[in-house]
């Protein structure tokens, strides 16, 4: 299951990371975000131990959102070493993802 996080502990838990994470930024009205989450859950455990998969509720923690420019979701942002190294707008096959996350592990 993907980690909730909040703006309050994004910085702990993205971005002091060890290992890669790959955070869902989303919303609770947004159909493709509906769409990507089963997604997202998979990944986790498919990546557990070796990649984070994180959610971030936009309207919730908007100081997040706008730090990282986001203006569409679902948006997801890969990071390594607490910097972001990818990015994908939009609902993509699961398989795009884990390629994504399989370069960074």
């Amino acid at each position: 299951m993907a980690i909730h996080v909040t703006d309050a502990d994004f910085d702990e838990v993205v971005l002091k990371s060890d290992i890669p994470v790959m955070v869902d930024f989303w919303a609770e009205w947004c159909g493709p975000c509906k769409m990507i989450a089963p997604i997202v859950d998979d990944l986790s455990k498919e990546f557990d131990g070796k990649a984070k998969m994180v959610k971030l509720d936009v309207d919730n923690n908007s100081g997040t959102a706008v730090k990282f420019g986001i203006r569409n979701i679902p948006t997801l942002l890969f990071f390594k070493g607490g910097v972001v190294v990818d990015k994908q707008v939009g609902v993509v096959a699961k398989a795009a993802l884990a390629e994504k996350l399989n370069k960074l592990v």
